[in-house]
């Protein structure tokens, strides 16, 4: 389903999905396809998304798209 179906079947609200189709530019992911889970409250919303894996997300459709920073890793060196 595409973003912009969910946003109107699912106006001003927090929705958890499965990210079915994704596109990568300048360090950010733009995801417009995807498989809707269900609603979730507002006051639930942090909690399902820290409980999220693989490609599971919670969002608001208050949003014109879905788009995540991409955050490289960043290791720390250490002398013994």
């Amino acid at each position: 389903m595409k973003w912009e179906e969910v946003r109107e079947i699912y106006p001003n609200q927090f929705v958890k999905f499965e990210i079915l189709h994704l596109e990568e530019q300048n360090n950010e992911q733009i995801i417009d396809d995807v498989a809707v889970i269900g609603p979730i409250k507002e006051e639930d919303a942090t909690k399902e998304l820290l409980n999220s894996k693989n490609n599971t997300l919670v969002y608001h459709t208050s949003k014109d798209q879905v788009v995540v920073k991409i955050r490289k890793a960043i290791g720390l060196r250490r002398t013994i």
